[in-house]
């Protein structure tokens, strides 16, 4: 298995992969081209907001700040009832499987940023000599937005990736995409709340495990019991890639009354639950497991609809923390 940073090991062909997705998540926006990733826009000019999409490194007053909590005070005030919540929670895999039986492959867009964001899952160098063997396992994988990517850009021979979600129809759409390769790929229907965990692999034998908007659908009295079980098949060295949604997000700031299950926790209109985190709680919960942080950040960004003159403003917090060798 890898024992250095995958980052540190691309070669000439995983640079060249990462220069090509780069290349494709550029964006024609009144005549300039601005790169749909994260870092690269910073608006310091207000009268300037509706001249782009997107700004990126947004910094909040205090009055907005102030706004964000009174909305979240008001929505959450009134919390679901016992009998309603352990509805949600027992059936949640009826509302995923209906989710993804609505949408099928086309509600979740491709993640022309993973490769960037994540360059420890860019293609390694061609040479065969260079490589070693790499195993890959996502969890709560959908319909293959990461797995997918994965398969198509890393032709490495001793790549392994593995992916589980809690939805059957999700992992059945994602076995019928073309680019779904099963001799190097597998992937399962499987509960990542439960104790012990029925997976394909040894413990302390994943290079990287990836959760991408996972763990904010899960009860948050059961968030701990995932994260123990990352560090438990990590490899020594290994790397938990995450990303999801932070504290003040506009998505918990639009919640009606009724739909707070508890502090931070909801329920959407289609049954699916999501929890908003801060950076405090995601470092407490990885360190606790085991982990060492590398990096913890938290991503606002500014959206604007021009025509209709909107702002919306996005919060989500992106971490990288490593199993101590």
């Amino acid at each position: 298995m890898l024992t250095t940073s995958s980052s540190t090991m691309l070669g000439k062909y995983g640079r060249q992969i990462l220069r090509r997705l780069a290349s494709k998540s550029w964006e024609h926006t009144r005549q300039r081209k601005k790169p749909a990733g994260a870092g690269n826009r910073v608006l310091t000019d207000a009268r300037e907001v509706f001249e782009f999409n997107a700004w990126d490194h947004v910094q909040w007053d205090e009055e907005q700040e102030l706004a964000a909590q009174a909305a979240v005070a008001k929505n959450s005030t009134s919390k679901m009832e016992t009998e309603q919540k352990e509805r949600f929670q027992t059936d949640a895999p009826k509302f995923w499987d209906s989710f993804y039986g609505i949408h099928d492959n086309g509600f979740f867009k491709d993640r022309h940023w993973l490769f960037t964001e994540f360059p420890e899952l860019a293609p390694l160098a061609a040479d065969p000599v260079e490589q070693q063997p790499r195993s890959i396992f996502e969890l709560g994988c959908g319909v293959g937005n990461t797995i997918l990517p994965l398969l198509q850009y890393c032709s490495e021979p001793q790549l392994k990736v593995f992916g589980c979600d809690f939805s059957a129809r999700a992992i059945e759409i994602l076995r019928s995409q073309p680019q779904f390769d099963e001799k190097r790929c597998e992937v399962f229907v499987m509960d990542a709340t439960l104790d012990h965990w029925q997976v394909p692999f040894e413990e302390n034998s994943q290079d990287i495990i990836v959760m991408i908007f996972v763990l904010s659908a899960i009860e948050p009295k059961k968030m701990q019991r995932v994260l123990d079980n990352c560090y438990r098949y990590l490899r020594p060295g290994g790397m938990l890639l995450f990303r999801d949604y932070g504290r003040y997000d506009l998505a918990q700031l639009r919640f009606k009354s009724g739909k707070c299950m508890e502090d931070n926790f909801y329920v959407r209109g289609d049954g699916t639950m999501v929890y908003f985190f801060t950076e405090d709680e995601l470092r407490g919960m990885m360190t606790q497991a085991g982990l060492q942080e590398e990096q913890l950040i938290v991503d606002r960004r500014l959206q604007v609809n021009r025509s209709r003159g909107l702002k919306m403003y996005r919060v989500w917090i992106q971490t990288k923390f490593r199993k101590p060798l």
